[in-house]
């Protein structure tokens, strides 16, 4: 039996004739990431643990399937075409390339600006550049490196790093040529790993690529060291809400996002 109040024709009329609408689903903002194409941590990280009213949208950037410098730089001619892609109509707040060596390949000026061209308006970034400032913001000096990455590029990653002014005291490399192999790296040896890497004088552990599924493990990494742990997706999360003027502090991802 229907006990619904019988709706006059003038109020049926009134709300056809008048479509109501509020600001959407992700008002607070939009944040747009470019990833390469066998990418999988990534998409699944943000969108875990993005907080609510903030949008996370993505497109991909063809490149070859090994991980190399020269497969890397080769991203820099699909950077604003896949930018493009995403929001064309509506517009992102926030834009990034989520991959942290192929910043360090194609340059992370150049990624910035390629990445605008597609996405106009929208403030652009870089899991590499992400990387650098959650460093300074926790104030570290002194890092040791871990990443799965190939020997070249794990050393024009200390080369990035020691540009930007950090002391590399250590730094490792597992040796991994292709993603499909990266996001396979289980999160309990990541723990185990990152106590390995560790330097006694080292006051901050940073493990970088956005394929590894540090963040899961971030909080308990710091806990077991003793010290700050950055990892790549923490940094990038951190960086894209902080450029989209979110300044949500998030519990269990480590200090950087708890305090800063």
């Amino acid at each position: 039996m229907n006990t619904a109040d019988p709706m006059t024709e003038a109020a049926r009329a009134a709300i056809l004739d008048e479509v109501r609408f509020d600001e959407g689903r992700n008002a607070r903002a939009k944040i747009g990431f470019v990833l390469i194409p066998n990418e999988q941590t990534i998409e699944e990280d943000m969108l875990k643990y993005m907080p609510p009213g903030v949008g996370a949208y993505f497109s991909r950037a063809p490149m070859p399937r090994d991980i190399t410098s020269d497969s890397l730089a080769q991203l820099k001619q699909s950077l604003a075409a896949a930018a493009g892609r995403i929001l064309p109509d509506d517009g992102l707040d926030v834009v990034t390339l989520g991959c942290t060596s192929g910043t360090v390949a194609v340059g992370e000026a150049v990624a910035c600006s390629e990445l605008e061209k597609g996405a106009k308006g929208a403030v652009a970034s870089t899991l590499a550049g992400a990387v650098r400032k959650a460093l300074a913001a926790m104030g570290a000096a002194k890092i040791v490196l871990g990443s799965p990455y190939v020997p070249e590029l794990n050393a024009r990653m200390v080369r990035y790093l020691e540009d930007a002014g950090f002391e590399v005291l250590r730094a490792h490399g597992m040796g991994l040529n292709y993603d499909t192999e990266m996001i396979r790296v289980s999160p309990e040896y990541l723990m185990d790993y990152a106590r390995a890497i560790d330097h006694p004088e080292a006051d901050t552990v940073l493990l970088s690529c956005g394929a590894l599924r540090s963040i899961d493990v971030i909080d308990r990494i710091e806990q077991a060291l003793g010290k700050p742990a950055i990892c790549s997706n923490q940094a990038m999360l951190w960086d894209v809400l902080r450029l989209a003027g979110v300044q949500d502090r998030l519990e269990g991802l480590g200090r950087l996002l708890r305090e800063h």
